[in-house]
């Protein structure tokens, strides 16, 4: 990714790199293909969707309600709330604790709310060494690289890329590089004394469970649970939007996300976290926890979410974080993660980022999409991304303007289209024009700002006879 480029440099370099592209194709193809497989086998399929959109509608419809009986769930159960405004005083709270008790390094498992707010970068200032022990995130963070996936950290990097990054940065062998078991037997070695050092447990959260105060993590590594016991203090990093109010709930939202994600029914490590190691509390609904690390902190995170809600961008929260979305695009696709800017790339990126950090650094990303809709059709929860992409747009041309040249052409075509004569007019003007430059159909070059599309492909001549004059035609019978 070039440092400070705008989006469309960054994708114009992502376009020119092939082997990028191939890598990206390959993994989301197998991803959409396992996904196709996972809901044909799953009955009723679309009421399930259904079920887990109205879910994810009541929950942002009644957010405030929902989080007050999480945290007092949690509480009861002997965790700690925290609430976070933004992503600095998220740091804060986490590095708060980790200094308070002397923590010295803190393992963390995958989580994009500490991607969001680089809590790494924070958390070493404090002086606490942080090691992501997610298999892909650890690449990524050996490679001093970012991810550029939802659920696949390293879905830019081929076998080779990643066993080049364990040999310059990790010591590897040649024979611990020999094959795919071999490297990962490398990476769990490694890491397998990160787990037992470490003071602490960082984790997110993919769904808080309002009524008895757990926190659910879906997984397909078994860092997620080593992180979340081992280490005597474990801290999970949640978004403010991502609560389910009962168990049946969560139920209905495992359904579908672990399907859209990878096609499977339901990941390897689907673990329920239930407050710190505790008894089991005598006449109370509370049947204690033997397992868990002695302290439990969530923190919630707002970071701008609840600015989006009661606007017409309010349906981004839905999103459960499946990665479909990018499976299925085919802007992403072209141009992989990275060249968004952004931790959230693809559809749900091109609206979540420029809703929670404004137009002004990432008003082109709307912009980013075909608007064919395939986002809208994989989404588990049925999110309308190309409505809330149009609305920002209107926003970025009320908000930042736009290019003088489109605002005189939208005004020229304005007065043209509600006046059909000149419109025809205009129109067989057009085509002689594009006729007269064409070579065997098709223009090659387009003057001034129109040359951008011509600079990718060619541009078809306009016919001779227009759609109405045909019509005309063809009713007359000639």
């Amino acid at each position: 990714m070039t440092a400070g480029a705008t989006f469309y440099r960054r994708a114009a370099d992502a376009v020119a790199d092939h082997a990028l592209q191939g890598k990206v194709q390959r993994a989301t193809g197998r991803l959409m293909a396992a996904r196709a497989a996972g809901f044909a086998a799953l009955e009723g399929a679309d009421g399930v969707r259904d079920r887990a959109r109205a879910m994810r509608a009541e929950v942002v419809g009644h957010l405030d309600t929902h989080l007050a009986t999480f945290a007092r769930e949690l509480t009861a159960r002997g965790g700690h709330i925290h609430w976070a405004a933004d992503g600095a005083e998220a740091v804060r709270i986490v590095a708060g604790i980790a200094t308070s008790r002397g923590v010295r390094t803190a393992v963390k498992s995958k989580s994009m709310v500490s991607e969001e707010i680089d809590l790494n970068d924070g958390l070493e200032r404090s002086g606490v060494r942080v090691v992501e022990t997610d298999l892909g995130e650890w690449v990524v963070q050996l490679a001093g690289d970012h991810p550029s996936h939802i659920i696949a950290p390293i879905i830019h990097k081929s076998r080779a890329d990643v066993a080049e990054v364990f040999r310059a940065t990790a010591g590897a062998t040649d024979e611990d590089l020999a094959d795919v078991p071999q490297m990962t037997a490398f990476a769990r070695r490694a890491l397998r004394q990160e787990f037992l050092a470490a003071d602490m447990g960082i984790s997110g959260g993919n769904f808080g469970v309002a009524e008895t105060g757990s926190v659910c993590l879906v997984t397909n590594e078994g860092n997620g649970r080593l992180t979340t016991t081992v280490p005597r203090i474990h801290v999970a990093l949640m978004g403010i939007e991502r609560i389910v109010p009962t168990m049946a709930d969560l139920g209905t939202a495992l359904r579908v996300l672990a399907r859209s994600a990878t096609g499977q029914p339901l990941s390897v490590y689907t673990n329920i976290l239930t407050g710190p190691r505790r008894a089991a509390a005598p006449g109370r609904d509370d049947a204690g926890e033997p397992d868990e690390p002695d302290e439990l902190h969530v923190v919630l995170v707002d970071n701008g979410r609840s600015t989006l809600l009661g606007t017409d961008l309010a349906e981004i929260l839905y999103c459960i974080r499946c990665g479909a979305c990018l499976n299925a695009c085919p802007v992403y696709q072209a141009i992989g993660g990275h060249a968004y800017g952004s931790v959230y790339p693809g559809p749900v990126g091109a609206v979540l980022t420029p809703a929670l950090k404004g137009l002004g650094l990432f008003g082109e990303l709307p912009h980013a999409s075909s608007l064919c809709g395939a986002c809208r059709e994989v989404c588990p929860v049925r999110i309308d991304i190309p409505r809330m992409l149009l609305a920002l747009r209107a926003r970025t041309v009320e908000e930042i303007g736009q290019p003088a040249w489109i605002s005189i052409g939208l005004w020229w075509y304005t007065r043209l289209a509600t006046r059909p004569r000149l419109f025809a007019l205009a129109g067989r003007f057009a085509a002689r024009l594009t006729r007269a430059v064409a070579r065997d159909g098709w223009v090659r070059r387009l003057p001034g700002p129109l040359g951008r599309w011509t600079k990718h492909r060619d541009f078809p001549a306009m016919p001779a006879r227009s759609f109405q004059d045909a019509w005309r035609i063809r009713k007359s019978g000639r």
